[in-house]
């Protein structure tokens, strides 16, 4: 499943950073993407790709738990947090978030982040207002 398939888009910057997703429910959603692309000048995955990464999953999770709540709801991240555990080189990372809170107003998610081999690279916590469709225009000002 990809980015896209949802029936709307997560935003430019997952599509551009090759997120991918392999599964999406309101209480868990795994996604990955390559190392490739998203690294920092010494060749290891960026730490901000890391957390594009999580914030991604965390907040795709939320716009369905959202939806959920009320068809025409929104889901806008209000807080992101992340602990760097290891560096990676090549191959891909993949981001598993899963609920901590499913309330009427405000989501949470905890978001692992792995290597090929499984091991732990980041762990971060997203927090998700949820909002009435109409509280965001989507007109640039």
């Amino acid at each position: 499943m990809n980015i896209t398939q949802l029936g709307t888009s997560p935003g430019a910057l997952a599509e551009k950073m090759g997120i991918e997703l392999v599964e999406a429910s309101a209480d868990k959603v795994v996604a990955s993407m390559p190392v490739e692309g998203n690294t920092q000048p010494y060749g290891l995955l960026h730490g901000g790709a890391s957390c594009v990464l999580a914030e991604t999953a965390g907040s795709i999770a939320a716009m369905l738990h959202a939806m959920s709540v009320d068809p025409d709801a929104i889901a806008v991240g209000i807080e992101l947090n992340a602990s760097h555990h290891r560096g990676v080189r090549a191959g891909r990372v993949t981001a598993t978030a899963e609920a901590i809170h499913r309330g009427g107003t405000l989501a949470s998610y905890e978001i692992l982040v792995v290597d090929d081999r499984q091991r732990r690279v980041c762990t971060a916590r997203l927090a998700c207002a949820i909002r009435p469709g109409s509280a965001i225009s989507t007109k640039a000002s």
